[in-house]
C-alpha cells in the first residue's frame, strides 16, 4: 500500500508533531482498507493544509463557500459500497500503471479544523485526525452520510476501525 502525504501546514507545528500524525494517518488508512476487506494493495494521497486552503478547495471543488475539516475525492464509483467485483468485470482502469495499486482518491484535512475539533471534543489532536481520515476513507470507499441510515453505518464504521487501531475518545 502506498500513502503519500503532503504536508502543506505552514503555521508552528513541532516537527515530531507532524511525524506522529502522518504515521496515525497511514495506520487508519491501513486498518480501513483491512476492515473493508478491499483485496488489492492501494494508493491513497493525503494533503494536511490549513482553513485557508481548504476553503478555497472547497469553493472551487463543492461550490461551498466555507472551510471544513476534511474532503474527499474518491476516483472510483462503486456499484455498493466497497464493492470491488467491478474492477476486473469492467476492465476498470483504476489501478497504477506502475506498482498495480488501486488508487481510491484523495484526502484533505484542514489541521486548523482538526484542532479546533479535537478542543471542542476533548480529545486530542491524534484521534481527531485518525477520525477524520477514517472517515474520508470510508468516503473513498463509496459511503456516503447523506440519508440517516447511511449516516449511522458510516458512524459505527468509523468507529470499529477507530478501535481496532486503538485510537479511541482518550486516546493521547
Amino acid at each position: 500500500m502506498s500513502v503519500f502525504i503532503t504536508d502543506e501546514y505552514e503555521k508552528d507545528f513541532l516537527e515530531e508533531q507532524r511525524e506522529i500524525l502522518s504515521s496515525i494517518i497511514r495506520d487508519v488508512i491501513d486498518g480501513a482498507v483491512s476492515f473493508v476487506d478491499c483485496p488489492y494493495a492501494c494508493t491513497v494521497e493525503v494533503t494536511l493544509t490549513d482553513d485557508e486552503t481548504i476553503h478555497q478547495i472547497n469553493r472551487e471543488q463543492r461550490e461551498i463557500d466555507a472551510p471544513t475539516d476534511v474532503l474527499s475525492f474518491p476516483l472510483l464509483e462503486y456499484p455498493s459500497p466497497a464493492d470491488f467485483s467491478f474492477l476486473e468485470e469492467a476492465g476498470v482502469d483504476a489501478f497504477e500503471p506502475d506498482s498495480g495499486e488501486l488508487l481510491l482518491g484523495d484526502i484533505v484535512i484542514s489541521l486548523d479544523r482538526a484542532m479546533e475539533q479535537a478542543a471542542e471534543y476533548g480529545h486530542s489532536l491524534k484521534r481527531e485526525v485518525a477520525f477524520l481520515t477514517a472517515h474520508s476513507m470510508l468516503h473513498l470507499f463509496g459511503y456516503d452520510h447523506v440519508e440517516d441510515a447511511e449516516r449511522s453505518v458510516m458512524e459505527r464504521m468509523q468507529e470499529e476501525i477507530l478501535e481496532q487501531k486503538g485510537y479511541t475518545r482518550d486516546y493521547e
